[in-house]
């Protein structure tokens, strides 16, 4: 059994209706709501329809979000910007430096989601070097990472978690290195935001992309970018519009001089308006997520995934994700060859059989990089990895 006792988090399971169904082990792809998360979208909706409420009303939902994110990743305020994805955040983080040509950049692409390869890619038109680090057994080349920084190396990027296998990697490893050369470390944090703790000082993250349609059990549409102050006057955002200027008012139509000051901190990052639903999902959803505790959370997911992943390799599944060490153990469990098929597909027979037996038997999981894929959150218990088991043993005496 995990070492925290599920029943100090059953009354916090027991407000997400998507349970009753079966067993979520998926919010490696997406988060299910809780009640009272779905309250605070509701009280948003009513206010909209009935006119009760002001932007700047709305907008304090918007700074409150930015605040809990700060203080559960021991980040300040100032340091957190609110954007709409994580593509948003790379995109915005990457655009901002003064890129010359002959600069170059470090990432094993392999790894990343597509949402942080394709903005790479493109900056070889501007005559940077992009040093492609190939994996090795799904995991970091960590020695090979970080022997390829230089003098002209502007960027190292990596996923905190990869979307699979599902390694975690070793950011402080990284972001030593990094910080040892000026180099700024950017991580595509969505996997492990709100599941795993950060203490971005700590890991020495320069720059953490998120969106709250996962671990930090929000909408789609809304997000955080955190920059270290040592970083923000050092970057010249891409986009410009009110939000990033620094006014002495709250109105959204003020130009105020033509003469403009950015905005001192990460707020001069925001575009447009905000997706004020997402504010108010992402409020309660951290206000949550607080309740549960960062520590106890992070346990408790890490507790149930190891006991998965025990189950499952001993009953003889193929190739089940084993970390080497308990820094590169996540909320992840994988099982079958990597990159036999893609996303939600497999070249394995017996992978696609027993995705299918899962699907049917109500547990939900994905299939990426031709991979069987699970993943856990403080909601998850070892009954689902009773289930699991259950649906495998009855797939193997139906074959």
């Amino acid at each position: 059994m995990s070492p925290i006792a599920f029943g100090s988090l059953e009354r916090l399971r027991a407000g997400f209706p998507a349970l009753e169904r079966g067993a979520y082990l998926s919010i490696c792809d997406k988060a299910i709501l809780h009640n009272q998360v779905r309250a605070a979208v509701e009280t948003f909706l009513d206010r909209l329809a009935s006119g009760t409420c002001s932007r700047v009303e709305h907008e304090v939902l918007v700074n409150a979000s930015r605040a809990r994110f700060a203080a559960l990743v021991s980040a300040t305020p100032g340091e957190v910007a609110i954007s709409r994805n994580v593509s948003d955040g790379i995109n915005a983080v990457i655009w901002a430096l003064d890129w010359q040509e002959g600069d170059n950049a470090v990432i094993s692409l392999d790894l990343e989601h597509p949402n942080n390869v394709y903005p790479w890619l493109r900056l070889r038109k501007r005559g940077v070097e992009l040093r492609n680090i190939p994996s090795v057994d799904g995991r970091l080349d960590y020695e090979a990472m970080t022997g390829a920084l230089d003098g002209r190396t502007r960027m190292l990027s990596c996923a905190s978690v990869s979307f699979a296998p599902g390694y975690r990697a070793d950011l402080e490893r990284l972001g030593r290195a990094a910080r040892a050369r000026d180099v700024l470390f950017l991580v595509d944090g969505v996997q492990s935001a709100g599941i795993l703790r950060h203490d971005f000082d700590a890991e020495r993250v320069d720059a953490f992309a998120t969106s709250t349609s996962k671990g930090l059990l929000g909408l789609y549409g809304y997000g955080f970018l955190y920059l270290a102050e040592r970083w923000i006057d050092r970057l010249e955002p891409a986009y410009l519009s009110r939000p990033a200027i620094a006014l002495d008012n709250d109105d959204a139509s003020a130009t105020g001089s033509y003469d403009y000051q950015l905005q001192p901190d990460a707020r001069r990052f925001e575009v447009g308006s905000y997706n004020v639903a997402g504010a108010y999902a992402a409020d309660a959803a951290l206000a949550l997520l607080d309740l549960a505790g960062a520590e106890r959370v992070e346990t408790h997911a890490l507790a149930v995934a190891a006991t998965l992943r025990e189950e499952l390799a001993a009953a003889g599944l193929a190739e089940v994700s084993t970390a080497t060490g308990p820094t590169e153990a996540s909320h992840l469990v994988t099982a079958g060859p990597l990159d036999a098929g893609g996303h939600g597909f497999s070249e394995t027979p017996w992978v696609e059989a027993l995705s299918a037996q899962l699907t049917e038997a109500q547990v939900v999981h994905t299939v990426r990089r031709g991979q069987l894929r699970f993943a856990t959150h403080f909601y998850n218990s070892d009954a689902d990895t009773r289930l699991v088991l259950d649906v495998l043993r009855s797939w193997r005496g139906a074959a």
